[in-house]
């Protein structure tokens, strides 16, 4: 959800239920942006494990940069040094307020790409929540990205910052609380429900926030005629809606 949100602030506008099929299935329509959506599909992992940003950039990054691969006086570290340099100076700084300066120095430093906007957002994201407390990373632009737009003083702009994390952050929980009470209520109405595929199918769905058929096959190892026939009987019940209104590709989402 924080990487779909973020593609809408970047400009790629991946919506949830593309960028699922994307990670779960590599599927993408034929109007899609395959590079928007593999630029996505780095802010997922990223956000959900790997090196962190202050610990090896060109691996936090996946790649060195492009334009320098054939300049051997201009490797992508040497580009990276001034933000690296800048960032350790700041090391004294609270993790969120080092984050926040992480982000808006991103492309002054001369880290600016394609798609520079969202990799500054996820290396602020992994900062931010850099002390651990079982956090990967912290929430920036679930329900809204007003906390990482430009301009004005620095002050003004940690203030953003700092409104904007804090938003981000209740939605994330309140997700999480819905999805808790949603899983206490499935477990006691899918009691009567025998095998593996019901409890399976369960996690799949407190997991990710849409869901479809071929999905919950690969991830569960299910045969489709068990994913289906639960899926429908969870429809039945109201546990799950149906998003989409397709015949095709269709997704569900647990209810609240």
């Amino acid at each position: 959800m924080e990487a779909a949100d973020l593609s809408w602030f970047a400009g790629d506008r991946i919506s949830q239920d593309r960028l699922a099929l994307w990670i779960s299935l590599r599927l993408s329509g034929v109007q899609d942006d395959t590079a928007a959506l593999a630029r996505v599909g780095w802010a997922v992992r990223r956000l959900t494990g790997g090196p962190g940003p202050e610990q090896d950039l060109a691996a936090f990054l996946d790649r060195r940069d492009p334009e320098n691969l054939s300049d051997e006086t201009e490797p992508f570290l040497d580009r990276a040094s001034g933000w690296l340099d800048l960032m350790g100076q700041a090391a004294d700084l609270h993790p969120i307020t080092r984050a926040a300066t992480g982000f808006h120095l991103w492309r002054l430093a001369g880290l600016g790409q394609h798609g520079d906007q969202m990799e500054a957002a996820v290396a602020a994201a992994r900062i931010a929540a850099s002390e651990g407390r079982g956090a990967v990373f912290a929430p920036l632009a679930m329900g809204g990205a007003g906390g990482l737009r430009a301009g004005g003083s620095p002050f003004d702009r940690l203030a953003r910052w700092l409104n904007g994390m804090e938003a981000a952050c209740l939605t994330a929980m309140r997700q999480l609380d819905d999805i808790e009470a949603w899983s206490a209520r499935a477990v006691a109405a899918m009691t009567p429900l025998s095998g593996r595929t019901p409890p399976a199918l369960r996690t799949v769905l407190t997991e990710w926030p849409l869901v479809s058929a071929p999905m919950a096959e690969t991830i569960t190892g299910a045969s489709r005629a068990a994913v289906q026939r639960n899926l429908a009987w969870m429809e039945t019940h109201g546990l799950i809606r149906e998003v989409t209104g397709q015949g095709r590709y269709r997704m569900w989402r647990a209810t609240s």
